[in-house]
Parts: C-alpha cells; sequence; structure tokens
C-alpha cells in the first residue's frame, strides 16, 4: 500500500509540475519581449569583452550560449512568483494537491524550456550566419540541457524568497549570477587562471556548463565530460532540495 501511495502522489506531482511548467510558459514565456531580454544581456556584454580583440566572432558563440542559459533560465521565476505573491495566485499553487517539491520542479522545467529555446535559437544562428559547427552535437545538446535547467533551478531558489518585490529578488539574485560570469572560465580560460581562481571556479555551475559546451563545439574540455554532467547534476540537485526547502520554510 505504501508503495503504491508513493507511486500515486509521485505521478501526480509529476502531472502538477508539468502544469505549472505550462501555465509559466503561456504567461510569462512565450512573449517576444521576454525572448529578446533574455538573449541582448548576455549578447551586449560578451560583445563589450570582445572589443578589441583579434579572435573572430564565430568562437564568442560556445561562451554566449553558456551566459545565456545563465541568465535565460534563472530570470523568469524570481519575477513571476513576486507577481504571484502579489496577485494572491501564489495560494492557488500552495494550496493545490500537490507537493512543493513538484512547485519547484515545474518551475525550473518552463524555464529549462524556455531557456533551452534560446540557446538552441543561438547555436542555429551562428551555424546559419557564421559557419560555426558543432565538434558533438549530441554532447552539445546535453551542455544546453543540463546546463538550463541547473539555472533554471538556481532560479527556484530565490524565487523562494519571501517577497512581492521584483526588485528585491533580482538584486538577490545578481549578486549571485554577476561573479559567476568572471570566475566560470567564460571570459579568462580556465588554463590561464591562478591557483586561487581555479579553486574559486570549481564552486559555480556555470564553470561546468561552460566547459561541456566548449567540447560541444571545440572538442577540448579541462574536466572532462563525465565530471561536467557528474557536477551539473550535482548543483541541479542541490538547488531543487534548497529550493523545496525554502518554499516550506517560508510557507510554513
Amino acid at each position: 500500500m505504501t508503495m503504491e501511495y508513493s507511486l500515486y502522489h509521485f505521478r501526480n506531482d509529476l502531472h502538477g509540475a508539468w502544469a505549472i511548467a505550462k501555465k509559466d510558459l503561456v504567461i510569462y514565456y512565450l512573449k517576444p519581449a521576454i525572448y529578446m531580454s533574455g538573449l541582448l544581456f548576455p549578447l551586449f556584454m560578451l560583445l563589450a569583452f570582445a572589443v578589441g580583440k583579434s579572435a573572430p566572432i564565430a568562437t564568442l558563440i560556445p561562451g554566449l550560449i553558456a551566459i545565456t542559459s545563465l541568465f535565460s533560465a534563472s530570470s523568469i521565476e524570481p519575477v513571476a512568483i513576486p507577481i504571484e505573491r502579489r496577485t494572491k495566485t501564489f495560494d492557488r499553487l500552495l494550496s493545490a494537491p500537490i507537493s512543493l517539491f513538484a512547485l519547484v520542479l515545474g518551475e525550473s522545467v518552463s524555464g529549462l524550456l524556455f531557456s533551452g529555446s534560446i540557446c538552441l535559437a543561438l547555436f542555429i544562428g551562428g551555424a546559419v550566419l557564421l559557419r560555426t559547427a558543432a565538434f558533438s552535437l549530441p554532447v552539445l545538446l546535453l551542455a544546453i540541457a543540463l546546463s538550463c535547467f541547473t539555472f533554471a533551478a538556481m532560479g527556484a531558489v530565490f524565487s523562494a524568497y519571501p517577497t512581492e518585490n521584483v526588485g528585491e529578488v533580482m538584486s538577490l539574485l545578481n549578486l549571485v549570477r554577476l561573479p559567476l560570469i568572471f570566475i566560470s572560465g567564460v571570459f579568462v580560460p580556465l588554463e590561464t587562471m591562478p591557483p586561487w581562481g581555479m579553486a574559486v571556479a570549481r564552486i559555480s555551475p556555470l564553470t561546468y556548463g561552460n566547459d561541456l559546451v566548449r567540447y560541444g563545439f571545440e572538442g577540448t574540455t579541462h574536466f572532462g565530460i563525465a565530471v561536467d554532467v557528474v557536477l551539473l547534476l550535482v548543483f541541479t540537485a542541490i538547488f531543487l532540495a534548497l529550493g523545496n526547502f525554502l518554499y516550506r520554510k517560508f510557507n510554513e
């Protein structure tokens, strides 16, 4: 009976998570302005650091995809949840017959789908316009999926902060996101970092996402595919568990 009960609730949570993901996609994601905002900031930041460098613009695509996965996947939940708290629709989610983990998972899946579509558009655009080619398409697709899911789960952690003010959540999120860009090997190759820089880079999930994306394009990796995949999964599990804990703590 216990196993049947658990299996029933597991399936129910999966259905609930998918319903939440579809709701977020329709209400918050499927709008041209949101797609542009998810793409333009990473693009302008990367171009700003590329000015004056002799490297071809095509070499910027791996870094652009890595940064875009970070910003686009983690951006909407910290905006959507405070708005739903203000309009009281968030209370309906809390009263739904699903677990808080299903809520966190649903929010993360919507971020994954949104961010993944932008990253795929970047890859296709680079292939068509700049003639960039993937060294390993399966690894590149895996890198995009894992990175987007990891950062979507990270966004769900910050959206648990109990406020109706979007600015409060985004300020906290940017305190984490912006430093991640500069310590994760996107602008400064990991091989050229001092030992203390490498020690800091190892605690960033973007480090492993960027490393895996670069293997997908260039066939080279600093840590190895297995290490990148395992650590991205570990970070994702940590963020999902932490998000579940914070939602439970702040909504008791």
